[in-house]
């Protein structure tokens, strides 16, 4: 049944016969006859219930061919037979083999066709074998024939010609050991020409072909011999190797790499290249250094070479040391320009493909070349940082060696510039910030600055004790980038760079060192040849070198103010297209003095020469920082010394007085005094003293500050005639705001270089310290005002006028005359001293504010001195305040007038009543206790009475306790 069932779903292509004889004994019995297979063709059937008839048939009839059907349907029989359910299993059996039965009928006539058409392909294929049999015979017996009758006659032929062939390879082996005898001398001449990959090319060819014919008893000598001239050139390959890292030649280069591609050693020769590389710049410094050291000892001693690197450096002296530095740095710089065209040949040419055989080991090859080429790219690229910090330790021990704190400041700064141009190279050679370098340089910087620093603090302390406070007669159109310490600023900033530099300054930043120099040169030796360039354009600048020069600076001043302001420049040098600006010899100031003032009073700036000098002196210290940015903090520190001592020392000279301090004016603001005291505390050394007594730390203390200045004894403060010293005020009280000013104008490029971590230190120096030097003007100038009127003596002539008159005076009081005519005496002293030094308006108005402020409240003081005072009589006081004010407006500019309410209140409170006053009094408190106590006595008796005026007195009394 399982047969049966797989036939039906695979449908196989058994005839009906053979389905028939497939079936098993047991199977076979119920085959249907062909009258029944017949009938049941006849019968109509529905395919549908057939499918589902042969659907019912239980799962057990398929399981297999030894299943015993009769077996399994009398165990199914029930222990009590019933006929009817018998018979009705007997027909549903009966029904589910008619369905399999007509299944398998109309399979087997169904694939009879398929059969019949198999068979016949069959007959024909056993046909077709037998043809081919009969043509197989056929060509063996032709065969047969032609081995008779060709093959044998032809063997005595070939076996001739093989002879013949073998004699001949004998003739070409026995020429070529010929020709390798003969290679030896041919070897020696390539290497004689340097032409390493002939000579490489030469030997390993001889030795193949010795290798070829080493069965021949004469070349084992000779491939012994080419193995040893291998060598040979191995060892001078080896030698023209190390000559690149001084001299870089293309030509002899490729030679070189090519040869040891041939020899297979692509990578051995970089790795021995580095090793040069670092062996040159060993023996590069040692020579350098020891050609200084032994020249500087005059002796030909032997002991110098002994000496280690470290130990030879410490024996440069400081007159060998800028030019020895200079020398060391063109050397490395031969030595790395050496290594960047080496990188750059490999870039360029190391991308043909190495010769290849014939033998198919063309993909291997190309497969190793790129290897090798990876591996000198990454050996090229890890040994630039190599390389650089070789350089840089090497200039380190240099730089560490000697103890550069006594060096003049322009051989440092020198020092300094050629540094950093070693640092530039090293970035732009390997990306490298060159924290070895800059650590080692910061700490010279640091040790240099400091010594430097003292020294400049010192001498300004001299300048400013010396200093007569004259003004120093500048152009209006000064500035501080024409000063030659402030060129480096001047180049980047200023536009009146000639336009024929700014192509090639575009190029220079464009282009790096390596590639402006690919051509010969060394940017150390341009660097060393600028030093005495520059130091001859210092002294051409400091003045003007002939009549004509000084001509055209005078021609300025003619009627030329529709001219463009640049047209208007005195000189202007060709090179860097600035005017010169330093100090002019005495004669020609003295000449130009008044001229400069007539002219350009209006614009021209006011300073000294000590001005001058702590500009100058800013702008070396903004070189040095500008070249070693690491130590911009501790330069801009000592900048703000530099200020911070410039300051104290005009407070000290001009603005000291204890006088002003308790005037309750509020002339110095808080913020200045604070700043004022922090510069005492931390820069001024207040002991007189100078015993070393005291911990190390105060001693140390002490150095980093500076004693308190004195003023020059040529300075006279005390003359009435001069205002009290009034030009030198002036000159010092500006001179120190254009110092803020400057300071203000480099806020930008300090804070640009200033670290983060310490810009706070930069804004509160500029908040605290620079903006309040404009209010230095205050108590300085209140010094002036304050003894250039005669105050006293206007009290004395108040106390002398009868305030308590009956009836209204048209007539002002003697005494308003005396003050106006002590003003105009002040404005004529103003004039006088305007004719020596410009006197700012900001300074004008100030001065005026102080006086017309000083004679109010001096009236304010008098009118509190009264005993007796009618309502006539503070009519008149109106009358002479009004009359005062009328006047004064005509001999100054200042609106509103300073304190006038101050007075008109004070006057006008005699009038008010006892609630009034009152609560006037807790309103006013910038009155005195006396001038109000004065105000309620005079009072009383006209319109307050003994007990109100207790009241206010002890209204007035409260105001004043917490006063005390």
């Amino acid at each position: 049944m399982q047969k049966i069932k797989s036939l039906m779903t695979r449908q196989g292509l058994k005839s009906p016969q053979e389905s028939i004889h497939d079936l098993s004994p047991t199977e076979n019995f119920r085959i249907p006859s062909k009258e029944e297979l017949r009938e049941l063709r006849e019968q109509p059937t529905d395919p549908q219930a057939q499918q589902e008839i042969i659907h019912s048939i239980e799962e057990v009839y398929f399981s297999n061919d030894s299943f015993d059907i009769a077996k399994y349907e009398l165990e199914k029989l029930p222990p009590v037979l019933n006929l009817q359910e018998l018979e009705e299993n007997r027909d549903k059996l009966k029904q589910q083999q008619a369905a399999v039965s007509k299944k398998v009928a109309d399979l087997i006539l169904e694939k009879q066709p398929a059969y019949v058409k198999e068979l016949e392909r069959v007959t024909s294929l056993q046909t077709s074998l037998q043809l081919a049999a009969v043509i197989c015979t056929n060509g063996r017996r032709h065969l047969n024939t032609a081995k008779e009758g060709f093959t044998q006659a032809s063997l005595g032929l070939l076996a001739n010609q093989r002879k013949r062939q073998l004699l001949m390879g004998l003739l070409k082996s026995l020429r070529t050991i010929k020709t390798l005898q003969q290679t030896d001398v041919r070897l020696s001449e390539m290497l004689e020409e340097e032409d390493y990959p002939g000579a490489i090319q030469l030997c390993l060819e001889c030795q193949k072909a010795a290798s070829t014919f080493k069965h021949y008893s004469c070349i084992s000598e000779l491939n012994s011999k080419l193995q040893d001239t291998l060598e040979q050139i191995e060892e001078q390959l080896d030698v023209a190797l190390s000559k690149i890292c001084k001299n870089f030649d293309i030509s002899h280069y490729t030679k070189v790499q090519q040869a040891y591609r041939l020899l297979g050693k692509t990578q051995t020769a970089m790795d021995q290249l580095h090793m040069h590389f670092t062996q040159a710049i060993h023996n590069t410094v040692f020579q350098v250094v020891l050609g200084y050291v032994e020249l500087c000892a005059g002796n030909t001693d032997t002991k110098f070479q002994k000496l280690q690197y470290k130990d030879l450096c410490t024996h440069v002296t400081s007159d060998s040391y800028i030019p020895c530095l200079a020398d060391l740095c063109k050397a490395l710089w031969e030595v790395m320009f050496s290594y960047y065209r080496t990188m750059e040949w490999h870039e360029k040419y190391d991308c043909s493909e190495p010769p290849t055989s014939s033998d198919g080991s063309n993909a291997m090859g190309t497969e190793e070349a790129t290897f090798d080429r990876s591996y000198v790219k990454k050996k090229l690229e890890h040994g630039l940082s190599r390389i650089w910090q070789d350089v840089q330790l090497k200039v380190k021990t240099y730089l560490l060696g000697t103890d550069m704190s006594n060096f003049k400041y322009d051989d440092f700064i020198f020092v300094l510039d050629i540094v950093s141009r070693l640092m530039q190279v090293g970035e732009e050679f390997c990306g490298s910030k060159s924290e070895v370098l800059q650590e080692s340089i910061r700490k010279q910087s640091v040790n240099y600055f400091k010594n430097y620093h003292r020294i400049r603090l010192e001498e300004l302390r001299m300048f400013l004790e010396n200093e007569t406070w004259e003004l120093c007669p500048v152009k209006s159109s000064f500035s501080i980038l024409q000063l030659h310490e402030f060129k480096f600023m001047a180049q980047s900033r200023s536009p009146s760079v000639s336009p024929s530099k700014h192509p090639a300054s575009e190029l220079e930043k464009a282009v790096t060192l390596f590639e402006q120099y690919c051509n010969g040169g060394n940017p150390f030796e341009i660097q060393a040849n600028n030093k005495d360039d520059e130091t001859e354009d210092v002294l051409a600048s400091n003045g003007y070198e002939s009549d004509e020069q000084e001509k055209s600076a005078y021609q300025e001043y003619d009627s030329d103010s529709d001219v463009p302001e640049e047209l208007k420049r005195d000189y202007v040098d060709e090179q860097t297209g600035d005017a010169p600006v330093k100090s002019i010899s005495r004669e020609t100031l003295k000449s130009r003095k008044r001229s400069d003032y007539c002219l350009s009073k209006v614009n021209a700036p006011i300073l000294t020469n000590t001005t001058l000098n702590v500009i100058r002196l800013v702008g070396k210290y903004m070189q040095m920082m500008n070249i070693l940015k690491p130590i911009a903090f501790d330069v801009i520190h000592f900048m703000s010394q530099l200020f911070d001592y410039y300051m104290y020392a005009i407070y000290t000279f001009f603005g000291r007085n204890d006088t002003f301090e308790s005037s309750g004016l509020g002339l110095s603001s808080s913020r200045l005094r604070t700043t004022l005291n922090r510069i005492q505390e931390s820069l001024i050394d207040l002991e007189v003293s100078s015993d070393a007594t005291g911990t190390v730390t105060a001693v140390e203390e002490r150095k980093e500050k500076v004693p308190v200045p004195h003023l020059s004894h040529l300075v006279v403060l005390s003359s009435g005639n001069t205002l009290y010293g009034l030009a030198e005020r002036v000159v010092a009280t500006e001179s120190l705001v254009f110092l803020a000013e400057q300071f203000e104008f480099l806020q930008p490029h300090l804070d640009a270089v200033m670290p983060l971590a310490k810009k706070p230190f930069l804004q509160q120096f500029y908040s605290q310290t620079v903006s309040t030097a404009s209010e230095l003007r205050k108590p300085i100038y209140w010094i002036v005002a304050a003894k250039a009127i005669d105050y006293e003596q206007m009290l004395l002539l108040m106390a002398n006028v009868k305030w308590d008159v009956k009836e209204i005076m048209s007539q002002h009081n003697i005494y308003v005359d005396s003050l106006l005519k002590e003003f105009e005496q002040f404005n004529r002293r103003m004039n006088e001293v305007s004719k020596r030094v410009r006197i700012p308006l900001p300074v004008s108005n100030i001065l005026w504010e102080h006086c017309i402020r000083l004679a109010n409240r001096t009236l304010v003081e008098g009118y509190a001195n009264v005993k007796k005072c009618s309502n006539e009589g503070r009519a008149l006081m109106q009358l002479d305040f009004q009359q005062f004010l009328m006047k004064l407006e005509k001999l100054t500019d200042i609106r509103p007038i300073p304190d006038k309410e101050f007075v008109e209140t004070y006057i006008k409170a005699y009038y008010l009543t006892e609630n009034d006053m009152e609560r006037w009094i807790k309103e006013h408190r910038e009155y005195s206790t006396k001038q109000l106590s004065n105000l309620v006595n005079v009072c009383l008796g006209s319109h307050i009475n003994k007990k109100a005026r207790q009241k206010l007195l002890a209204a007035i009394d409260d105001i004043d306790r917490p006063k005390r």
